[in-house]
């Protein structure tokens, strides 16, 4: 893991606010990691309490004296859809206020090509789809309202086409374009920047149950990607950038080729 330089502190900067839903591990980790080292308070939600302590502990402990904690962990399953409107004013009470929210949260339970599992389906969808809306429609509200702000999401290059590996993936990730599509339709008026993230394979949970991989990179590199595209506030970015080629291919491939393939 490349090493994070110390900030300098800044006592009299206000820091923009951040949160990073799906925060323990993989990008969410390395973006929260990021976004605490150059200068944001950062609100980490994540499932598994353990990591997500000793990640942001590890952050604040290598702050500079006096700057105080960057990292601020919150324990939370993001398919507890009825807890989302209360913990996000609480984090935003916590903060001071909001500036940038990320979903970086996913599921993606291994299934075999002749499996129909409603079961991993549902965890599939209550993660990835509606956890996602769960979050981000409580930004979109204050967003707009505030007349600004950035709404970013991590969806995958899996959901340009339906494959035969997994169908409610891309289904998810299908749907999670759509829905950041109309938001962005809708808060652009508004002055809310809202970022669909399509990474290619990053070396994640996830990619433990990928039929195939290639074109590989580390949560960090894909992290410092998405922290330019915060930056510049793009629309819709690939991860890494060849992977747009790749999915204007992907889009106008016949469907008779998907058919005949086996991931």
């Amino acid at each position: 893991m490349p090493v994070q330089k110390t900030p300098a502190a800044r006592p009299l900067e206000p820091r923009p606010r951040a949160i990073i839903v799906g925060a323990s591990s993989g990008i969410g980790a390395a973006l929260l990691r990021r976004l605490a080292f150059s200068g944001y308070s950062v609100a980490g939600v994540a499932r598994r309490e353990k990591e997500l302590r000793e990640l942001c502990e590890a952050i604040n402990t290598n702050l500079p004296p006096g700057s105080g904690p960057a990292a601020l962990p919150y324990v939370h399953d993001v398919t507890d859809f009825e807890a989302v409107p209360q913990l996000f004013q609480q984090i935003v009470g916590d903060l001071g206020g909001l500036d940038l929210i990320v979903f970086a949260a996913g599921a993606q339970p291994a299934m075999d090509l002749h499996e129909y599992s409603f079961e991993k389906d549902e965890v599939v969808i209550n993660t990835n789809l509606l956890g996602a809306i769960a979050w981000l429609n409580q930004a979109a509200m204050r967003f707009d309202r505030a007349r600004r702000g950035q709404i970013v999401a991590i969806s995958s290059i899996a959901g340009e086409r339906g494959r035969v590996a997994g169908p409610v993936y891309n289904s998810s990730k299908a749907g999670l374009n759509t829905y950041l599509e109309a938001l962005r339709n809708r808060l652009s008026k508004r002055g809310v920047t809202v970022t669909t993230i399509k990474p290619g394979f990053v070396e994640t949970r996830l990619l433990e149950n990928a039929a195939k991989t290639f074109w590989v990179i580390s949560p960090e590199e894909a992290a410092a990607q998405i922290q330019a595209a915060i930056r510049d506030r793009k629309q819709t970015v690939y991860v890494p950038g060849r992977w747009a080629a790749v999915g204007m291919i992907i889009r106008h491939v016949p469907s008779f080729v998907f058919r005949r393939l086996s991931f």
